[in-house]
Formats: C-alpha cells, sequence, structure tokens
C-alpha cells in the first residue's frame, strides 16, 4: 500500500504552473486576482497549501484549513483519540459507531480493496505499525513480526454496518490504516468547502495531493498546467505535463520516504501480501481523476499489480487516467492520455510503447 499513516510519507509534489489554451470565453469571467490568496501549514507531516484565485475569497482559506485540521484529528494514526484509533482499539471487541463525515471514507476504503483484490488493502496496519517508515524508530521488522502481522491484513475481515455507521474488525490486532486514502478524501471535502463558499478557480496542495478547481486566471476556460514530477529529482522537476481544469492529480512513488537499512532501501509502499515494501521496478503511479479519494486509493492499487497489470486494471476505469513511470526512464500513460501527456524530452525520459 501506499504509505501509512505517516503523514508525511505521502506524495510527490506535482508542479502546478498557468497555462492556457486558444478557446474563447463563452461568458463572463469572474473577477480573479493574478496573485493568489495563498496560506502553507504543516499539517499531516507535509506543508499543506491552499491557493484561491478568486476575488475578495481570501477568508475562505482559513476554512479550508480549519477542515483540514478536523479531518486530520479524525484520521491520524500519530497521535491518540482519533477515529482510526477507536477502530483498531477495538479490533476483535465491539463495532465502533463513526461521525457521518467519516464513514464514507471508510466506505470507500472498503470498495476499493475490494475492486482492486487486495491491491489496495484497508487492513495494512498490521504491517505499516511494524515497520514505522517515515516515523521515529522505524526498523526492519523480525521475518516472525511479519509472519504473525500478515493474517491480520485481509479486508474482509472488516465489516461495515450502513445503518449504525460502524466499523468492526473481527480479529484481535488488526489495524486500518487510511494513509493510503485520507488524504485524498480529505482534499476532496476542502474542494466543498471552497465550492459552497463561492470559490470557482483555487488549486489545493496537500503534500502533494494536488485539486485544480476551475480554470487558470490567466484566462477564461484556460486550464492550468500541471506538471509531473521527475522521480529522480527535487520537487517541481517536472518530466512532462498535462492540462487539467476540475480534476486531481495524485502520485505514489519509491523516493519520497524511506528507510535505509544494511545497505538496503526500503520504500513506504508495501505489498499486503508479503508485508514488505514494493520492489517491481517502478519509480512512480500518478492518478488523474475528478475525485482525489480516488487518485489516492487507486495509485496504490495501480503500484501493487505493476507496469503491465496496472495499465490494464487503470484502462478500464472510466473517466480515471494513470502515468506509470519506470526506474528504466519509460513512461507509460493510459489510453485516454495518450493525446494530452505532453514529454519533457530534455529530461532523459523517453515514452514505452
Amino acid at each position: 500500500m501506499k504509505k501509512s499513516l505517516i503523514w508525511g510519507s505521502l506524495l510527490v509534489v506535482l508542479a502546478v504552473t498557468l497555462a492556457g489554451c486558444t478557446a474563447k470565453p463563452k461568458a463572463k469571467a469572474k473577477p480573479m486576482v493574478k496573485n493568489p490568496y495563498e496560506k502553507s501549514e504543516m499539517i499531516m507531516g507535509t506543508i499543506c497549501t491552499l491557493s484561491i484565485y478568486d476575488k475578495g475569497k481570501k477568508d475562505v482559506i482559513n476554512k479550508g484549513f480549519k477542515e483540514i485540521h478536523h479531518m486530520d484529528d479524525e484520521s491520524t494514526l500519530t497521535r491518540g483519540g482519533s477515529q482510526l484509533d477507536k477502530i483498531n482499539d477495538n479490533a476483535g471487541i465491539k463495532p465502533v459507531r463513526v461521525p457521518d463525515d467519516f464513514y464514507p471514507m471508510v466506505k470507500k476504503a472498503l470498495s476499493v480493496s475490494e475492486n482492486s483484490e487486495g491491491s489496495f488493502d484497508m487492513a495494512i496496519g498490521a504491517v505499516t505499525n511494524l515497520w514505522k517508515i517515515g516515523l521515529p524508530g522505524a526498523r526492519v521488522p523480525a521475518q516472525s513480526e511479519i509472519d504473525a502481522a500478515l493474517p491480520l491484513v485481509d479486508y474482509h475481515d472488516v465489516q461495515l454496518n450502513d445503518k449504525e455507521q460502524t466499523v468492526y474488525l473481527t480479529k484481535k490486532g488488526m489495524r486500518l490504516d487510511f494513509g493510503g486514502i485520507a488524504k485524498g478524501y480529505i482534499a476532496d471535502q476542502v474542494k466543498k468547502v471552497f465550492k459552497k463558499n463561492g470559490v470557482t478557480s483555487a488549486i489545493i496542495n496537500l503534500g502533494g495531493n494536488i485539486i485544480v478547481m476551475g480554470h487558470s486566471p490567466e484566462g477564461h476556460n484556460k486550464p492550468w498546467t500541471v506538471g509531473i514530477q521527475n522521480p529522480v529529482k527535487p520537487r517541481g522537476d517536472a518530466v512532462g505535463t498535462i492540462k487539467e481544469s476540475d480534476m486531481s492529480v495524485v502520485t505514489a512513488g519509491t523516493y519520497e520516504q524511506y528507510l535505509m537499512s544494511g545497505g538496503h532501501k526500503y520504500i513506504y509502499l508495501f505489498d499486503a501480501k508479503t508485508g514488505y515494501p514494493y520492489e517491481n521496478n517502478l519509480a512512480s503511479v500518478t492518478i488523474v481523476s475528478k475525485k482525489s479519494i480516488d487518485g489516492d486509493a487507486l495509485s496504490n492499487a495501480a503500484f501493487d499489480k505493476g507496469l503491465k497489470d496496472g495499465l490494464a486494471y487503470m484502462n478500464q476505469k472510466k473517466d480515471i487516467q494513470a502515468i506509470f513511470i519506470t526506474n528504466e526512464k519509460k513512461i507509460y500513460v493510459t489510453d485516454g492520455l495518450k493525446k494530452r501527456f505532453k514529454l519533457d524530452a530534455s529530461t532523459g525520459y523517453t515514452m514505452g510503447n
């Protein structure tokens, strides 16, 4: 799975720049500011930045951060008292009723777990809790510890009751870990706050989970240009770009958080079948989708399946696209992006077949 709920171990930062197409305005554009109302905070172990381009909407920034703090408190595993803590603490004991704004994330996590046949497994926590990559005390667990944890990693053992809005882990020692889905859900919640308050043009960047709302302030109907991170370069160095409006772009990569031990690099993306981080020749997987929660979860699932099966899996998804980058500097895109992804050939990367 992608990251344990070590919020800083999440995704690459995608370089977001302003650009546009040549479409002419069909209606009078709303007043916008050239330089956005912008604020950054260190939350969830990463830098979150909210930028709003609608004139007179500066106060909405704080409403967005209020939502981030609230959902972080509900979802984190790095501080006590969260909803996930309550669920995990009652594993094998009793169901736990959860709030209205938390239950949809649980349902989505189970849905993706089922749809991906466990490539994304919401119950990965027994394994990620051993490794703690990205947290103090990160280590390589003994094989005996991993062997003991693996039987506890199975989304089939998660029971939901829609009527009561309860979550029950049927085995003691089970642990949910929403590090592979929570940031996407929170980004979507911030977008809802923005829309409710009349924001039409904005960038929501939760440590690399990117949502571009509306159009660029360069002109009405002009999309944003989103750069796809070069996996071997510092943040902001892109291998190519796509033009998007009202879309989420999320990347899972092998280079953000890792543990070095005995000369070996252990990344933060975990294989639920082995209990070890992946070593499958993928450097990153980027998902382009309407909802950030889909991008978050599917980037994990696609990474688990590898290049060939991952491409096939993503090509079956309606209105969701993917970009796969290998360690050999090859880039593969799903069918819907073949005419939309613009490669920067100066980076040394080439398009795969």
